[in-house]
């Protein structure tokens, strides 16, 4: 069966970390389940907190007449007020439902509002180390990517690399914090340094820049820290988000965007996302989820269980030599590759059965990603492995 071209390089050439998933289901068939350390895939493996089971129940056993008929494409105002209502606690914005689109995933929120502000041609700069699927989202909706690296030893946002990189087809730019693949998080003074200079920038081109801040991991963050929020530093922002990691739901696609309710035309803005929403096939978000997440906006996972995973391989694997910026949040590591091959590493990886994905698979050769979300048990089984891989490369 013929596909496109595009479709086909694209296949050929992009997602690292399913490539490495896959040949973990090789190496467990060949030395059992038990002896293969899989890093690969940020699946978490814990399970949601109760208060989404007793919701669960409670709607299984109750269910309200017509639950699951369509509703507004924008979602049931119910949960777009309670999710509203969270966000403006945080950043002590005035932000309502009219701000707030639910959406299947983040990766829909993402989608939808790229189709909504890009017209054919207008750049997207993404900051390497970058979520590989942000080169496809943009060309989804006819855009071209501009890739911009953060500062090399912190992988905080280089403002003189991102001014550098705007010029007059410059729509829009897409931060992630806590940061995929780094775990960095992008501390306030630094978003509003960013947004001061977009605004200067604004003026200088005269069109509208639009920050989309992609915030799956946003209440995974460590040592007592909050991540700060975007609406009070940049007004022209839009938050893409979901459900996936804070409450353990990857495979239940639920998720929104919500729109800075001071950023310009905001109504408008809403306007074109709810439509997109439409008619790039999502429709509406999930409507059972919908419902479920009406009443968790201040529920989460056990972050802690995450902190103690993220010290106990930060630790040793710095112990043995291995080099990395110690992540603020999420649940990744994104340490230097010892050679300087990241891919050959990776290979070599796999012959301790330690599972990984290169650098590469996130526009950062050189580097490559450990992802921590699984099970204590399994990390500690994995140590003397990583041991061993050290020693293999020369390090400790």
């Amino acid at each position: 069966m013929a596909i496109a071209k595009k479709v086909k390089a694209c296949i050929e050439g992009s997602s690292w970390i399913r490539k490495m998933f896959e040949e973990g289901e090789r190496l467990r068939q060949q030395f059992g389940a038990e002896n293969v350390f899989d890093f690969t895939l940020g699946n978490p493996d814990v399970e949601p907190p109760e208060e989404f089971r007793r919701e669960l129940r409670r709607l299984a056993e109750e269910p309200v007449p017509g639950m699951h008929r369509y509703m507004n494409n924008a979602g049931y105002e119910q949960t777009r007020a309670a999710v509203a209502a969270a966000i403006a606690g945080h950043c002590g914005k005035p932000v309502t439902a009219r701000q707030v689109v639910m959406t299947c995933g983040a990766g829909g929120a993402l989608n939808v509002v790229l189709k909504t502000v890009l017209d054919p041609g207008d750049e997207v700069i993404i900051l390497a180390p970058f979520f590989v699927e942000y080169k496809f989202y943009v060309d989804n909706h006819g855009g071209v990517t501009r890739e911009v690296w953060t500062d090399r030893d912190t992988f905080q946002l280089d403002l003189a690399a991102i001014e550098a990189a705007i010029g007059p087809k410059t729509r829009a730019l897409i931060i992630n914090s806590p940061n995929n693949p780094t775990g960095v998080v992008y501390p306030a003074e630094a978003l509003c340094a960013l947004g001061a200079l977009l605004t200067r920038k604004e003026k200088e081109f005269g069109r509208q820049l639009t920050v989309i801040s992609d915030e799956p991991y946003a209440r995974l963050a460590f040592d007592g820290h909050e991540v700060p929020p975007v609406f009070t530093c940049i007004r022209n922002s839009v938050i893409a988000t979901s459900h996936s990691k804070d409450l353990a739901l990857p495979g239940e696609r639920i998720g929104y965007l919500a729109a800075n309710p001071e950023m310009a035309g905001v109504d408008l803005f809403i306007e074109g996302a709810v439509f997109c929403n439409r008619v790039l096939g999502f429709v509406n978000a999930p409507a059972l989820m919908q419902r479920l997440i009406a009443g968790l906006q201040q529920v989460s996972v056990d972050v802690l269980a995450y902190q103690r995973k993220r010290d106990l391989l930060y630790d040793h694997l710095t112990g043995l030599g291995f080099q990395m910026v110690k992540p603020g949040g999420g649940f990744y590591l994104f340490p230097k590759s010892p050679l300087a091959d990241d891919v050959a590493f990776v290979r070599l990886a796999q012959q301790h059965q330690i599972l990984l994905v290169p650098g590469a698979g996130f526009g950062a050769p050189g580097y490559f990603r450990i992802a921590y979300c699984f099970d204590e048990a399994m990390i500690r089984r994995s140590l003397p492995a990583w041991e061993k891989l050290a020693k293999d490369v020369g390090l400790g």
